[in-house]
């Protein structure tokens, strides 16, 4: 089965190799996918996180979810020192960087729940994969028509945060700047919840954040810094040759 739908502003890409998997299956995936975005966007003046930064919810109301995805936020703040924080002064709450990876995993999980053993999910460039190998490229971050490595993950995730798609989108919550430092870090973990929010994380906190990164258990790291060299950890599970190559 593959099937590919554009959820929550990027293209969600769902590939099941199991035989006789249920198309409903993959229906409660993207039906879960497009709840979350209702629920979760900052961007929807309706959404349940809109009207908690508007003040009109309180912590006592608040859905299991969102609780959860919250407290992770606060994890993540915590633990880099602040770099990492969704309240930014002036701006309006958005946990977006951990309800990516959050809800894709949780969609993952649905997958595993209905049967599939062997399957990738792709939500923008971030991968949930079972039943590999797997083989996930990480863009160059400044041709999009090369790749700097080539991942080969089993059962796990990949995450990258970069400025090519977005621009200076990730700020420093320690400065109120744009982050500084790296211009791609890609993160291997368990799972896309860990990858995501620990890939974002680390490249709010600039070059220190490979170090960072590269101490979270279970997190393996391949970053190019804004001076073009590449850090990456011995465990990181490049396939073959990790030299710049071009997209097939």
């Amino acid at each position: 089965m593959r099937r590919v739908e554009h959820v929550m502003g990027f293209p969600v890409s769902l590939r099941v190799d199991d035989a006789g998997f249920p198309g409903s299956a993959a229906d409660g995936l993207f039906g879960w996918l497009r709840e979350v975005d209702a629920r979760f966007s900052p961007f929807r003046e309706d959404s349940e996180v809109s009207r908690l930064d508007r003040g009109e919810l309180d912590a006592g109301r608040l859905s299991p979810g969102l609780t959860e995805v919250l407290a992770l936020c606060e994890r993540y703040r915590t633990a880099t020192g602040g770099a990492f924080d969704v309240r930014l002064p002036g701006r309006r709450l958005d946990p977006c960087a951990v309800v990516k990876g959050w809800s894709v995993q949780k969609g993952a999980e649905l997958l595993r729940a209905a049967g599939a053993r062997r399957f990738c999910l792709n939500a923008g460039g971030d991968v949930a994969v079972a039943g590999g190998p797997w083989r996930v490229g990480v863009r160059h971050p400044e041709d999009a028509g090369r790749l700097c490595a080539v991942v080969e993950v089993t059962d796990g995730a990949v995450a990258t945060s970069a400025r090519y798609e977005r621009g200076d989108h990730i700020v420093d919550g320690r400065t109120g700047r744009p982050a500084t430092g790296l211009l791609s870090l890609t993160v291997t973990a368990p799972t896309l919840t860990e990858a995501d929010a620990v890939a974002t994380a680390a490249f709010a906190l600039g070059r220190e954040g490979i170090d960072w990164a590269s101490a979270r258990p279970g997190c393996e790291v391949f970053a190019v810094t804004s001076h073009h060299r590449v850090a990456r950890t011995p465990g990181f599970p490049v396939a073959g040759d990790s030299a710049v190559r071009s997209r097939t």
